[in-house]
């Protein structure tokens, strides 16, 4: 049986992409390119957009072309919300919603299909330096912008012992990082009762992997015990993204956020208090934010501008507001018209340029740790810092999966 899988939107779903082909791999499947005629097609999909759900549509109508005759499975975000209308495209064999990922390997392969567990765990292979590992899926939250939470459920975790069974396996491939991934990853212990401390602890005292990070973090979860921990001297790494989504309490409030700008403001001061000493490097910061959100005036979108500055992230994750059917926000007043919300783009775009180069800029002539990775483009090699700065070097075999000291 010849397989190809295909993956559309977030690294939680790359994650478990790389976990269905491990296991279809095991069952004496071959994973082959999409272009190249398989047996049966997965497509991981993606609904956090329209563009999104277009692409997925587009997706299974070009593989279908290319083998009219093989069966093609579509899971995924835009599965669990679409489902009538993607079963109703030509060659699709089976869509899974979210809480029928287990049963994904076992129809493909006629197989029994195994009891509901609740949560799918899942780790990425795909990288000899690099993975993700999913701790938590679902969301409770139901901002009113978002559609997350109807696609994959409520929140709920993997237990701490599986997860850390998971980075053992992770650390005998030889990968020396690992990327903690979630839907609202410091929502963890949802299912379980444990909590996100425990597990960054626990993880931490695993051999063989030399750093961390947490790839999403909302505010309000970032404890100062968390916060605290982190900067006693652990093995994860000085970075964090933190969702803002607007940097105006007004839209913050209509659509639901569990945080006002004083709270973020705070939370981003605390751990640069803890986390930054003399002649260490500075915390890297990332940010979404949403362009265009309803109700977004000019002056709100002035104030969110104002707002970021004064907090001063790394780097700003633009997106434009992409209105959803079924949620609150699409049927609020005050809709952005897209010409508006594309110059804000551009804006915020432009404000994230200035902000990164000047956060690079600040670490010239600095040592660094770098974990460089395994691809290879024009001679050159890539990696990153502990506090995310990409670096550039003539490729070397002998670097790759290894950290290494450089000047910056």
């Amino acid at each position: 049986m010849k397989a190809a899988l295909l993956t559309l939107g977030c690294k939680l779903n790359y994650a478990e992409t790389d976990t269905y082909a491990r296991a279809l791999r095991q069952a004496g499947a071959e994973i082959v390119s999409w272009s190249s005629g398989a047996d049966i097609y997965l497509i991981n999909s993606c609904s956090v957009t329209a563009v999104a759900d277009a692409k997925t549509r587009n997706l299974i109508r070009k593989v279908h072309r290319v083998n009219p005759e093989a069966r093609i499975a579509v899971t995924g975000c835009s599965a669990a919300l679409r489902r009538e209308e993607l079963e109703g495209i030509e060659g699709v064999w089976r869509v899974f919603g979210a809480h029928e990922k287990e049963a994904v390997v076992p129809e493909l392969l006629g197989l029994r299909i195994p009891e509901h567990g609740g949560i799918f765990p899942a780790w990425s292979s795909g990288s000899r330096t690099r993975s993700f590992l999913k701790v938590q899926d679902g969301c409770d939250n139901f901002c009113a912008y978002c559609t997350v939470p109807y696609a994959r459920g409520g929140s709920r975790n993997v237990p701490v012992e599986t997860l850390v069974a998971q980075a053992r396996q992770i650390a005998g491939l030889g990968v020396k990082e690992i990327v903690l991934t979630g839907v609202n990853t410091g929502d963890f212990g949802r299912s379980t009762g444990e909590s996100f401390l425990t597990l960054l602890q626990a993880l931490d005292a695993v051999e063989g992997i030399e750093r961390y990070r947490i790839s999403s973090i909302e505010p309000n979860l970032l404890t100062d015990e968390i916060i605290g921990w982190m900067a006693s001297g652990t093995k994860f790494q000085p970075h964090f993204h933190i969702p803002l989504q607007a940097g105006s309490d007004a839209l913050l409030s209509a659509m639901g956020r569990r945080y006002d700008t004083a709270l973020y403001a705070g939370r981003i001061t605390a751990v640069r208090q803890a986390l930054e000493r003399p002649g260490s490097p500075e915390v890297f910061f990332g940010i979404d934010v949403m362009a265009g959100l309803p109700g977004e005036t000019d002056a709100l979108f002035e104030e969110g501008l104002s707002f970021i500055r004064s907090v001063r992230p790394a780097f700003i994750h633009v997106f434009p507001y992409s209105r959803r059917p079924g949620t609150p926000a699409a049927s609020m007043p005050g809709q952005v018209d897209g010409p508006v919300k594309a110059e804000r783009v551009k804006a915020l775009e432009t404000l994230c340029g200035e902000l990164h180069s000047a956060f690079v800029s600040r670490h010239e002539g600095q040592r660094a740790q770098v974990l460089f990775e395994s691809k290879e483009k024009n001679g050159m090699m890539g990696g990153y810092t502990g506090n995310y700065i990409r670096v550039s070097r003539p490729y070397e075999a002998a670097l790759v999966g290894k950290i290494s000291e450089v000047t910056l």
